[in-house]
């Protein structure tokens, strides 16, 4: 093949990891009623006068599966991390000991794990459409070049054997993200 059909090649897979990519991460934002510290990534503090990433001020652990400890590095901070931790809106009632937050991760109901598996499967063909965009940008950057027609033919099918790995994996990464918030 000739050597722009190889760099349009290389952009497209490389557009298509980063849908993978992207779906990976907005899928560690959907619970499976696991506890888990980037449950509250969306969370900030007000610390002087900035908004301030929670993991930027607390060091969160889970001390079990059900349970999230939220320890400050100063303890004047602990109204304002239970303050963020409401407005994040993550439906999560912090206990306060004076020294700490505990945040008790409450059972996920059958009727919301269905919920989940919807918002997974949502995003799931959002990473499908990205990367089937990759596929039809290749195809007409193929077609724009000087080529021999089947040269092109060649790397447009090179380039839909790239789609089919890449659906394939995003299938896979669903799969494994649905029997987790199904597993009780």
């Amino acid at each position: 093949m000739n050597e722009e059909i190889d760099i349009i090649t290389e952009t497209a897979k490389e557009s298509m990891e980063l849908s993978v990519q992207h779906l990976e991460k907005e899928l560690l934002n959907i619970r499976a009623g696991k506890a888990n510290p980037i449950m509250l990534n969306s969370v900030f503090v007000e610390y002087y006068g900035t908004p301030t990433p929670l993991s930027q001020v607390a060091n969160i652990n889970t001390p079990d599966g059900r349970t999230l400890s939220i320890q400050p590095w100063e303890k004047s901070l602990l109204a304002e991390i239970e303050k963020g931790i409401f407005q994040a809106n993550l439906g999560f009632n912090p206990m306060n000991n004076g020294e700490s937050l505990i945040i008790n991760i409450p059972p996920l109901t059958e009727e919301r794990r269905k919920d989940l598996v919807k918002l997974a499967k949502v995003e799931t063909e959002n990473a499908k459409v990205s990367i089937r965009n990759s596929r039809k940008e290749a195809n007409n950057d193929i077609k724009k070049t000087d080529s021999s027609t089947d040269l092109q033919k060649n790397a447009e099918i090179d380039i839909q054997e790239l789609t089919n790995q890449f659906i394939k994996k995003v299938d896979d990464i669903f799969d494994v993200k649905e029997k987790e918030i199904l597993t009780v």
